[in-house]
């Protein structure tokens, strides 16, 4: 079953007081490359991250947004220094002794003194954080999948009507393929004879020159290869592991047979149905660049 390479998928799960919303969209590329977008508190994780989606998907280029909402403290928060704090508390204790004058300091007075309060970003429960990835993670793959297989039954459907159109076209050159050397040999008979003016012709020398023309011309290995390829192809076709490179080494195979298949033929019916099969087979060369 081919699958597409586009697509898109979204996931939501909850774990404490962590949500984590996940959105994973997909285009075409010739390797699997994950981007990622996560907020800064969450950096630790997105090595496992793109780990698991690479698990998961062979092909294809990726951009990952990944959404944190916690019940906690959210943005920077006020943390105490409580030993800065003790030790200022101390020196005014001492500054007060020293000099015989009462220690009047206030818990705001002390607050405003320097790093006794500083602002930081609350601590992030990875644990909780980590579960709550995973499941949302699990959940945007699975949609991913789900539309890039919608989308990989549309293009199988389209690449199993155009392979039908060049065995149809393989077939006929097949059947064309004897006739261009009985046509040989009349032509070559004709001129021969217009050359000798009506003297006959020499038919051992007429055979051998028709077994020469019949060698350079004979397709049979071309078509038979090319046949292969198309067994192949729709093997892959069915095959549950993503096929994408694995069919677009066939139709540069493909390419190649009739390529050859042209520049041996010397019928002109041939030649025009080696056209179609050139034309068909681009169209199935650039369907095939969606195929995870």
């Amino acid at each position: 079953m081919l699958r597409s390479m586009t697509g898109f998928g979204s996931g939501r799960a909850v774990s404490g007081d962590e949500e984590i919303v996940v959105e994973v969209k997909s285009v075409n590329h010739k390797f699997c490359e994950v981007k990622t977008r996560l907020p800064r508190e969450l950096t630790a994780i997105e090595t496992a991250l793109v780990r698991k989606i690479k698990d998961r998907v062979a092909r294809g280029a990726l951009d990952v947004t990944v959404k944190r909402a916690s019940k906690g403290a959210a943005g920077l928060v006020p943390v105490v220094d409580a030993g800065l704090a003790n030790a200022y508390r101390r020196a005014f204790a001492e500054l007060a002794a020293a000099t015989g004058l009462p220690d009047t300091t206030t818990v705001r007075e002390l607050s405003v003194l320097p790093n006794v309060l500083r602002l930081e970003e609350p601590q992030v429960d990875l644990a909780k954080v980590t579960e709550a990835l995973d499941a949302a993670v699990q959940q945007a793959l699975k949609a991913l999948e789900a539309m890039r297989e919608v989308e990989g039954k549309a293009i199988e459907r389209d690449l199993l009507g155009r392979l039908e159109a060049v065995e149809r076209s393989a077939l006929e050159v097949e059947r064309l393929s004897p006739a261009s050397v009985d046509e040989y040999r009349k032509r070559l008979t004709d001129r021969i004879a217009e050359l000798n003016q009506g003297a006959l012709v020499d038919p051992q020398r007429l055979a051998q020159e028709v077994a020469f023309f019949a060698e350079r011309c004979d397709v049979a290995e071309e078509l038979t290869r090319l046949k292969s390829h198309l067994v192949q192809f729709r093997a892959l076709c069915e095959a549950p592991e993503p096929a994408g490179r694995k069919l677009d080494f066939l139709v540069q195979e493909m390419h190649r047979e009739v390529n050859t298949t042209g520049s041996k033929s010397a019928n002109a019916a041939i030649a025009g149905l080696v056209v179609q099969l050139k034309a068909e087979l681009e169209r199935v060369r650039e369907q095939v660049q969606n195929v995870e």
